[in-house]
């Protein structure tokens, strides 16, 4: 391994607040991008509120991958469960709240004895180009902000997927 890196994930839990807009979106990026880039990794997404259970994304959200290539209407939204921090190797939080609710969580799993072995960052960790950024939640904003939520995942996804592959 080089420069410290920890080797690809074999699964990964993509997660903002309703898991209808921002999530779902990145999960399809990333499950597409992995595909061409021969990486075999398991791809979720989940929401930590539990807003949207068994809902199909938002209808913006919808319209705004499908002008890009991504079709994301047959995901469903659900929300983070305990037995995710053990399923998943790598959980990615859209931005800093949905972070630090993970972390609080994953702590307290930890408290009680359970193992919630997964790895919990934010998505744009390694992106030269979004480093550090949160994915802004478009739901209550315009068509730009939808359009920056697939370009932010594109930029992120294929970080990570490079970061892997030279892993």
């Amino acid at each position: 391994m080089k420069n410290n890196q920890r080797p690809a994930p074999k699964s990964i839990l993509l997660v903002c607040l309703g898991n209808i807009c921002r999530s779902p979106t990145a999960e399809e990026v990333f499950r597409q991008h992995l595909a061409m880039s021969g990486l075999s990794i398991k791809v979720d997404s989940a929401g930590t509120a539990n807003y949207h259970p068994g809902s199909k994304p938002d209808e913006r959200s919808i319209a705004h991958a499908k002008a890009n290539g991504y079709s994301i209407s047959k995901l469903r939204a659900r929300q983070v469960t305990d037995e995710d921090f053990d399923r998943f190797d790598l959980i990615m939080a859209m931005d800093e709240a949905n972070l630090e609710e993970l972390r609080e969580r994953r702590a307290l799993l930890r408290e009680d004895g359970k193992e919630a072995g997964a790895a919990v960052v934010l998505f744009s960790k390694h992106d030269p180009m979004f480093e550090g950024t949160a994915v802004p939640d478009p739901y209550h904003g315009s068509d730009s902000d939808f359009e920056r939520v697939i370009e932010q995942s594109e930029s992120s996804v294929k970080a990570w997927i490079q970061r892997w592959q030279r892993s």
